[in-house]
């Protein structure tokens, strides 16, 4: 959007939305921003899910997305707020009693997902937001129609100098060249999109609840690292089955924590005014959670924040004519468990706009055909990201799974070794696993899928034969028991049949 400045109007602004109103804003349009809550910097303004605090992972595609936004500033901060979490810490307790914790990295050349305070985040973009002379926020309005044939839209302002509890909302009229529409799962643009373009809809509700807990820090800590009650540099996670209790840190110390737990358990600890049921299921299924947060803390949170449910949004198309287009929840909201939700919306952006400024430099100062161009280019977003973003959200209903009872299987352990063994020594394959592909890089989540169903066919074809799985559990677990003869002698037999491995992936790539 490099050509003729136009009028940018984004409904929403949470981080996608402020990233977006970013990037239009840095290619000299006037963008005007519309939420319908109080400016989200203001402590009395009620949070998102009206929850105290919401903490993020944020991967390489969420950080390839902020880059892209050319502001220096931004990456920089969020280097110096962001813990680096290297992989997960699996809690659990013994036959004997014994707790005990273990260590999963995400990756085996080292990298880490951030952990971010998402308020934090959306903070500095707004301030970032509020230097731009071309940039105008208005808070407490809500869109309540649009007409995305004559480029107009209708919000209700209820700000203070003109509302109060006696008086209906005012309501004003506004003309814009584009909507972005970035106002969450519950989208009003994505509701008035639909009665403009025939949109394909599915909302699903999991069977799933969640629920926020806070670890505080330590009173008494010494030093920085000191503060964590537990490691700072991982996302912990108590698995349950059907289940699961995890743990995000945060810069102060504390940690963010979340129950996720069919409904039908949250409805009996409900049930439980005494709080006992609450404490026995989570020294049953959570141990080591109550000396983490005291017993009477515990049950007070359970009982005092809310019981929320998860929704998982596909639809298609994005956009409607030159006109409107729907990014991030609005379009594609997603269970949380790969932590890609915001990373996903925020890429929304880059690849949105990537597309954008390749159709508008063929436009000069034609204002026709800088719309006729924006048209085009809706259309090959629509077409490009629907794949992409169902892609993910499926994914992430998967990962579910794999985070609440996979993490403890040894064929998902041996799995996830034999891709970590291949992408480290037989890297011309291009062998990596589906979590290191969609969290530490930017292909296309469609091409993430592909690729990794593709693997695990070759994996069963490749190791179904007699010796082939024996032969590969043993070796890699003497290498990394002993790492002496023993070991080396049993990598030798091992590093044969991976080569056989390694030529029957190459034929099945050609």
């Amino acid at each position: 959007m490099e050509g003729i400045k136009q009028k940018v109007v984004v409904v929403g602004a949470g981080p996608v939305g402020s990233l977006a109103a970013l990037y239009a804003a840095n290619r000299g349009h006037y963008v005007e921003i519309y939420e319908l809550r109080g400016d989200l910097r203001d402590p009395s303004t009620t949070p998102l899910n009206f929850t105290r605090s919401i903490n993020l992972a944020l991967s390489e595609r969420g950080l390839n997305a902020m880059r892209h936004a050319n502001q220096p500033r931004l990456i920089d901060y969020v280097k110096g707020v962001t813990i680096p979490m290297r992989g997960r810490m699996i809690h659990g307790k013994r036959p004997d009693g014994k707790l005990y914790e273990e260590a999963q990295d995400y990756d085996i050349h080292g990298r880490s997902i951030l952990a971010i305070d998402r308020g934090d985040l959306n903070k500095r973009l707004l301030d970032m937001l509020e230097e731009m002379p071309n940039v105008t926020f208005y808070f407490n309005h809500k869109l309540t129609g649009a007409d995305f044939k004559r480029n107009k839209a209708w919000f209700e302002a209820r700000d203070e100098s003109t509302y109060n509890l006696r008086d209906r909302a005012r309501e004003i009229e506004i003309d814009f060249d584009f909507m972005i529409g970035a106002d969450g799962a519950h989208s009003a643009v994505r509701y008035h999109l639909m009665k403009f373009t025939r949109m394909d809809y599915q909302q699903e509700y999991i069977d799933t609840l969640w629920c926020e807990f806070q670890i505080a820090p330590r009173a008494d800590s010494s030093s920085a690292k000191s503060k964590f009650r537990i490691s700072p540099n991982h996302l912990h996670i108590w698995p349950g089955n059907e289940f699961m209790f995890i743990a995000i840190p945060s810069e102060d110390g504390s940690f963010t924590c979340t129950l996720f737990a069919p409904a039908a358990i949250y409805d009996q600890l409900e049930a439980d005014t005494t709080g006992n049921q609450i404490l026995l299921f989570f020294d049953r299924h959570f141990p080591g959670v109550t000396s983490l947060i005291h017993p009477e803390d515990l049950v007070f949170q359970f009982q005092a924040n809310p019981h929320l449910p998860l929704i998982s949004i596909k639809c298609k198309p994005y956009h409607f004519s030159s006109s409107v287009v729907i990014v991030g929840d609005a379009a594609h909201a997603m269970v949380p468990f790969y932590g890609q939700g915001m990373n996903a919306g925020l890429e929304d952006v880059r690849i949105l706009f990537d597309i954008l400024d390749k159709h508008d430099r063929m436009t000069n100062d034609d204002s026709d055909l800088e719309a006729s161009q924006r048209e085009i280019a809706l259309a090959e977003y629509s077409a490009v990201r629907i794949a992409d973003a169902h892609a993910i959200n499926d994914l992430a209903l998967q990962n579910y799974i794999e985070m609440r009872s996979s993490v403890l299987s040894p064929v998902y352990r041996w799995r996830k070794a034999l891709e970590e063994w291949l992408s480290v020594y037989v890297p011309s394959l291009g062998w990596q696993t589906k979590y290191s592909r969609v969290s530490f890089g930017n292909e296309r989540y469609s091409e993430v899928v592909r690729k990794s169903d593709r693997q695990g066919q070759v994996l069963v074809r490749s190791l179904v034969g007699g010796v082939g799985l024996p032969l590969l559990v043993g070796g890699i677990w003497l290498w990394f028991r002993y790492k002496g003869a023993l070991g080396r002698a049993a990598y030798g037999v091992f590093y044969n049949f991976m080569g056989m491995v390694c030529r029957t992936i190459h034929g099945s790539r050609r």
